[in-house]
């Protein structure tokens, strides 16, 4: 295609003299400026990301701004120019070619260079300066100051030597996805917003809200203002509805720091608060927690067992025990369940101690392929020498959603030991998100395909349970032990636990109850028509010889 030098000409003075008027970047002027000029040089796109600096970049802290958008891009083949600004913040600019068309010409790439350079001089640094405050420092969706911002302002409180007088907190919203189904994402944004926007009025201009992402946001505040801001994260009610008076009532999860005055940086916080926050939400379930020394040794021990973790792999450490699931007609072996126990320095450490801290940094999809793959070489051995062997089930914790090769994965350990696919079932705990939703219904359909088992651990403990045996072809439902009455009298919990396994016949799912400890519940089970138990009335987890004792008792 020739290039029309004329048109060019003529395109170019017009985005000159309509630039001369705009006096702000940002201005939606600034498309129509674009307009003849980017369709002469076949320009589907010019766009630009801005960040404070380098670390802010690699973390995904900052602004994007289009400038002109006009069909679909190719993003593969387009200019990129990176400009730092004297204060060391980073501009990074896109220019896209149409999707499909014609790679640019020589002469086109020296033309769109020179429309680069012109649109920087228009700009100017103190312009742009303005616009990285803006758009690195802005949460676009609710106006408010995001993650960056408030690294920024904290490290400037702390090289003042004021951070002794603040604390900090970070909170997620509790269920919010149940308030989007009940009034629509749309109402649910508002009132996210309103929350938000209530809390920082109640600040003073010394204090912040940041947004994190999503329904994740930061808090710095006065340590005077402490009472105020707990009292409102614990749930306060926001109207959606002004005519009709309707609202919902908002509550969180919250983590705190009570900031020592030698806190050396806003990272160390970041970190504090995550610590915090996690154990409010994972290990207590309660509304909020303090990070104290209990929590930091908990940091410097899961930093610990991280370290350790690959070479305690590497040394066959973790060890597989059996816990053995039991048939109640007449109380013989029918299946087990692969439980982890980790042995260092001829000491056990308990699971509760390292588990959660894998499941925090997703090194614990390393420990579950491990277990996995012992699981299935000892049923190999098992078959190899001719005994009798049982349907083993091993956890998979819910980390591994979001592993588009989870299933190949999975299969591609149970077959190198050529084990028949009806000696696993793969053990899944309930899911948070619509996205681990889907991905968890891909799996347990593709396990079922390959004729592996699956079971949903822990039924019964959260909001979702009904929805996940409505939505996915489950073998087996683990009814959880908080269920199962530990006497005689507790009326509720029968009624309650009875209800729950007619559910699983009627859906023609095989149910089995964990924790059973004494002859009561064994009778209540039977009376139920619950034919399946495991726990400590039956054994304990079992080493692998005394397992193998077990296995050589059937028949």
């Amino acid at each position: 295609m020739a290039f029309d030098v004329k048109e060019y000409a003529q395109a170019l003075d017009s985005f000159i003299i309509q630039m001369e008027k705009i006096q702000d970047v940002i201005n939606p002027d600034i498309q129509g400026a674009m307009e003849g000029l980017c369709q002469v040089l076949r320009i589907a796109k010019v766009e630009a990301d801005f960040y404070e600096n380098l670390g802010y970049e690699e973390q995904k802290w900052g602004g994007r701004a289009v400038f002109y958008h006009e069909g679909e891009c190719d993003t593969d083949r387009g200019i990129t120019y990176r400009e730092w600004t004297e204060e060391g913040n980073l501009m990074q600019y896109g220019i896209y070619p149409y999707q499909g068309g014609e790679d640019w010409s020589e002469t086109e790439h020296q033309k769109i260079e020179v429309f680069l350079k012109i649109f920087l001089a228009f700009n100017g640094r103190i312009r742009m300066q303005q616009v990285v405050e803006r758009l690195t420092f802005r949460d676009q969706e609710l106006g408010m100051y995001n993650m960056a911002w408030f690294m920024k302002k904290t490290n400037l409180i702390i090289s003042q030597g004021e951070i002794g007088k603040y604390a900090s907190c970070q909170f997620n919203m509790r269920h919010f996805s149940v308030i989007n189904q009940r009034i629509g994402r749309e109402r649910a944004s508002r009132v996210l917003g309103k929350f938000v926007r209530q809390f920082q009025a109640m600040l003073s201009n010394q204090e912040m809200v940041c947004r994190v992402g999503g329904d994740n946001f930061i808090a710095l505040f006065l340590k005077s203002s402490l009472n105020i801001v707990m009292e409102y994260l614990k749930g306060t009610s926001i109207v959606y509805d002004e005519k009709e008076g309707k609202h919902v009532c908002v509550k969180t999860h919250a983590g705190y720091y009570m900031i020592p005055a030698n806190c050396d940086s806003a990272a160390n916080i970041v970190e504090c608060l995550g610590t915090a926050l996690n154990m409010a939400r994972n290990v207590r379930k309660s509304e909020y927690a303090f990070f104290d020394a209990e929590l930091m040794q908990g940091i410097r021990v899961g930093k610990m067992i991280e370290a350790n973790l690959p070479d305690a792999l590497e040394k066959e450490e973790f060890h597989v025990y059996y816990q053995p699931k039991i048939q109640l007609k007449n109380y013989h072996l029918v299946g087990a369940e692969a439980l982890c126990r980790w042995f260092q320095n001829g000491k056990v450490v308990a699971p509760g101690e390292f588990i959660p801290v894998l499941e925090k940094s997703k090194l614990i999809c390393m420990l579950d392929f491990y277990m996995l793959e012992h699981v299935c070489r000892d049923i190999r051995r098992w078959l190899d020498e001719g005994k009798e062997v049982v349907t083993v089930s091993v956890n998979l914790s819910r980390v591994h959603m979001g592993d588009m090769d989870l299933l190949d994965n999975i299969l591609a350990i149970v077959d190198k030991y050529q084990v028949p696919h009806k000696y696993i079932e793969i053990e899944l705990t309930e899911t948070g998100t619509d996205v681990e939703l889907e991905h968890l219904k891909s799996l347990v359909s593709g396990l079922r395909r390959e004729g592996i088992s699956t079971s949903v651990d822990d039924f019964g403990t959260g909001y979702s349970s009904m929805n996940l045996i409505r939505e996915l072809p489950w073998n087996v439902i683990k009814i959880d032990k908080s269920f199962l009455p530990d006497k005689s009298d507790d009326r509720l919990k029968r009624v309650m636990f009875r209800h729950l396994v007619s559910l699983a016949q009627d859906m023609e799912i095989e149910c089995i109850v964990e924790g059973v400890e004494n002859v009561e519940q064994i009778k209540l089970l039977k009376e139920s028509n619950c034919f399946l138990a495991q726990g400590f009335y039956f054994d304990r987890p079992l080493a692998v010889n005394d397992f193998e004792k077990k296995l050589a008792q059937i028949g």
